[in-house]
């Protein structure tokens, strides 16, 4: 692949999409073709996904298998539709969430099984993985504290217990013990600034490594 694939990463209200949108204005700064997408929802289906995942339902819940064969459908289709063309371009891709996100939330927050979450990520990726994962890592009672602040509607994800959540974040701290060549830790519960210059300082070693931009 020509381009590369950053994604962030994190709990609920970690910042991870104001950093994204920041990060996004600064390589656009320096000249380096970039776009921001998201899952759920970075394709026209996505969106009619995304609005089914975490809409409130007045009717019945979704399953948690249910669940997880949606995002297995959204990633699918984003893959194809924009992650690869894209990369084939040579640009560089910001995404909001993608396979950590589905181990951390469906395996380690719902307890399903991870082999047919790591099956279902395998398919739905054609085996596309990112070159860098930002993991926001922020504490989760401080990241919900923020959300309510916001006077944003929880959505449904947002609405589950406090123990699901902490799970999640527990998920997210395991898989950057298992992959630390791939995920790299943010604080993120620092100012916004101090936390773009972390995410700042560490894509500038990432482009010159990769050697893409002017260093």
């Amino acid at each position: 692949m020509k381009g590369k694939l950053i994604v962030f990463e994190g709990v609920e209200g970690c910042g991870k999409t104001t950093q994204m949108q920041l990060c996004c204005e600064w390589l656009q700064s320096l000249s380096i073709p970039v776009v921001t997408t998201r899952e759920p929802g970075g394709t026209e289906l996505g969106l009619n996904l995304r609005s089914l995942l975490l809409e409130n339902s007045k009717d019945k819940a979704i399953s948690p298998t249910t669940e997880l064969l949606l995002y297995a459908a959204d990633r699918s289709q984003h893959v194809e539709q924009e992650l690869l063309p894209n990369l084939e371009l040579g640009k560089i891709i910001l995404c909001d969430r993608y396979i950590d996100s589905t181990i951390a939330y469906q395996g380690y927050g719902r307890n399903l099984d991870m082999n047919l979450i790591h099956q279902l990520n395998s398919i739905a990726t054609s085996g596309l993985k990112s070159d860098l994962t930002l993991w926001l890592d922020l504490d989760v009672e401080v990241g919900m504290a923020r959300k309510r602040k916001s006077g944003e509607k929880a959505d449904r994800i947002e609405q589950e217990k406090i123990e699901f959540h902490r799970r999640v974040q527990k998920g997210y701290k395991e898989q950057a013990v298992l992959s630390p060549e791939r995920t790299l830790k943010i604080e993120a519960g620092l100012i916004s600034e101090q936390v773009q210059k972390q995410i700042q300082q560490i894509l500038t070693s990432k482009l010159e490594e990769w050697g893409i931009g002017n260093w």
